[in-house]
């Protein structure tokens, strides 16, 4: 470490990624945060990534909301799950300003998905309204997707898919009201449909509850001639037991 380096640790110590306790590195978690994130681990669902009971047996084993619904996507991962720590992380980097927290987020999602990727694929967000991006400044989902590019070395495309029109917040709406509130929502921006045509795309969201948002996602991007679409999520939202 420099000279200077050392100056700026003191002046500017590193601080935990929740809580801003002192961390001994930079993008870390303090003890007490790691403890209380969520993080996904063991046996999951193959479709969203959540966790299941067991060990498994190698086979393809799937939640009961993957079995009740339908999924377009080949494979989904989560690194965490919707809740304690884990739903103050996610809403500090989508609500908060946050951004620095998309680079640690693309770590660990990066490491979810390392095996599922292929040579030929393409990191792309769901993407927001610009009604919606004005207001917030940003997209939380192509923050982790242009992180996540170089990680995976692979091309990250974060203007590839675009909405149409500015859906209703789904927070409180059914299974189905979701699903309807995004038919027909999303498309492939016809600059952008070279970029997919024939690839493996790696769709990056930062929450999934229903799969509804990503389901009209993966519809565009297989369209616009994706060969396979794999789901890559921040936090998987699930029923309490």
């Amino acid at each position: 470490m420099s000279a200077l380096q050392r100056a700026l640790s003191v002046l500017y110590p590193d601080q935990c990624l929740i809580c801003r306790n002192l961390v001994d590195q930079p993008g870390a978690l303090c003890p007490d945060c790691w403890r209380g994130v969520p993080f996904v681990q063991g046996h999951v669902c193959d479709a969203c990534g959540a966790p299941l009971p067991g060990q498994g047996d190698g086979a393809a084993d799937h939640c009961d909301d993957c079995l009740t619904v339908a999924r377009p996507w080949d494979k989904g991962r989560a690194v965490m799950l919707y809740r304690d720590a884990g739903r103050r992380f996610v809403l500090a980097l989508k609500h908060g300003d946050r951004t620095d927290l998309a680079g640690p987020a693309a770590r660990w999602l990066t490491e979810r998905l390392r095996p599922l990727v292929e040579c030929d694929a393409v990191v792309v967000p769901v993407p927001v309204h610009w009604s919606r991006l004005l207001r917030r400044r940003y997209n939380q989902a192509a923050e982790i997707a242009r992180a996540m590019g170089p990680l995976l070395g692979v091309p990250a495309v974060p203007d590839a898919l675009t909405r149409l029109r500015a859906t209703a917040v789904q927070d409180g709406l059914g299974i189905d009201a979701r699903f309807a509130n995004v038919a027909d929502a999303i498309v492939v921006a016809g600059a952008k449909r070279s970029a997919l045509d024939g690839r493996t795309v790696i769709l990056v969201d930062d929450v999934m509850t229903s799969g509804a948002t990503l389901a009209a996602a993966t519809t565009a991007c297989h369209d616009a001639g994706a060969s396979r679409v794999i789901v890559g999520v921040l936090a998987r939202a699930v029923r309490s037991p």
